[in-house]
């Protein structure tokens, strides 16, 4: 998947990606969706400051923009931070409104299944050449993985099987959690092929549904037995 940055040659077509991206998936869902979504996109449009990654807009700022009350805002604001796309980067205090970011990649990720609407052009571009690899591993056939059954990396499976149940139960399902420590969890892979494949291609979706079941974990290290 393309990383959106703010700088470069092609920054400007990366933000539109992301965009298109955004305005498909809110087309492709009901009236609650389309809405939530495009309050989202007019405040990046609006107040988002690409380069820092940073969103500082009070409460009262949005409700005018947003043509609603205060009470709607924080509602909304809440399920956005829920999905992942938004994250408090420094809590409000003292009069100072707190400063958002965009989590970029879980939008993308999110978005994916309706890029095909946008174009296949629109696909190769933003899927990335991971993708295209990705789609060549063609795992063996052979009985479902357990799941397990609680804890941070059974949420981020669940996560991970919703989003593509072929790719989790070839790949996720059979890492076991060994624990957690600064920040970072910690997985065992059943082989070195297996870790090494998962780094590869997949890293950046595994660790994306563990920052959504648990927002203290930023980094996830793949081991081998």
């Amino acid at each position: 998947m393309q990383t959106i940055k703010a700088v470069g040659r092609d920054a400007a077509a990366k933000k539109y990606d992301l965009l298109s991206a955004m305005m498909a998936h809110a087309l492709a869902g009901d009236q609650n969706r389309q809405r939530l979504v495009l309050r989202l996109m007019s405040l990046i449009t609006t107040r988002y400051n690409w380069q820092r990654d940073e969103l500082t807009i009070g409460q009262r700022e949005i409700a005018r923009l947003w043509c609603v009350d205060e009470r709607t805002v924080k509602r909304d604001m809440s399920r956005l931070k829920g999905l992942g796309w938004i994250e408090v980067k420094r809590q409000g205090a003292r009069g100072r409104v707190s400063v958002l970011g965009l989590n970029l990649g879980r939008i993308m990720q999110d978005t994916r299944p309706e890029w095909g609407n946008i174009g296949e052009d629109f696909v190769q571009r933003a899927g990335g050449p991971d993708q295209v690899e990705e789609s060549r591993v063609i795992p063996f056939p052979r009985s479902a993985p357990a799941m397990p059954l609680d804890g941070v990396w059974a949420q981020a499976c669940h996560l991970l099987s919703q989003e593509d149940g072929t790719i989790c139960d070839a790949w996720f399902a059979p890492l076991a959690e060994a624990g957690s420590d600064e920040g970072c969890l910690t997985l065992i892979a059943p082989s070195r092929f297996h870790a090494n494949y998962i780094r590869t291609h997949l890293m950046e979706r595994l660790r994306l549904a563990v920052q959504r079941s648990d927002g203290t974990l930023t980094r996830v290290r793949i081991e081998t037995r």
